[in-house]
């Protein structure tokens, strides 16, 4: 029997289904990668990201804190320092986000190409 059918992998409470809608947020596959090459501060996310903003960063990050991907380390300084890692938990998505930015690179036009085309105002016959 498939995973995918009737009582399957992605049935509303199953952990799996959990994971990919987690995973399919707009900004965690964006932060992940950001994170991907080690600990960073927020505001030096922000920089990297590119358009998400501090409230946005902040509840991604909590979001994923609290799922196990992200730790966060507070350091006893003054000023106060925050830095953001990933679990090894959460490293173990950096592959699959790989591969997925290389679909996207690879085909990104041909998507806007097809969103062109379906976006083109359609004839009516009558």
């Amino acid at each position: 029997m498939s995973d995918y059918g009737p009582g399957g992998l992605f049935l509303a409470d199953c952990p799996a289904r959990l994971a990919v809608e987690l995973i399919a947020d707009k900004w965690t596959v964006v932060v992940l990668s950001g994170l991907s090459e080690g600990p960073v501060r927020h505001g030096d996310l922000i920089d990297l990201i590119g358009g998400i903003s501090r409230k946005m960063l902040t509840q991604t990050l909590r979001r994923l804190e609290s799922h196990g991907l992200v730790r966060r380390h507070a350091y006893a300084e003054v000023p106060p320092r925050v830095e953001y890692e990933l679990t090894s938990l959460g490293a173990t998505l950096i592959e699959p986000i790989h591969v997925l930015t290389e679909w996207a690179r690879a085909n990104g036009d041909a998507v806007l190409d097809a969103l062109d085309a379906h976006s083109e105002p359609v004839a009516h016959q009558g």
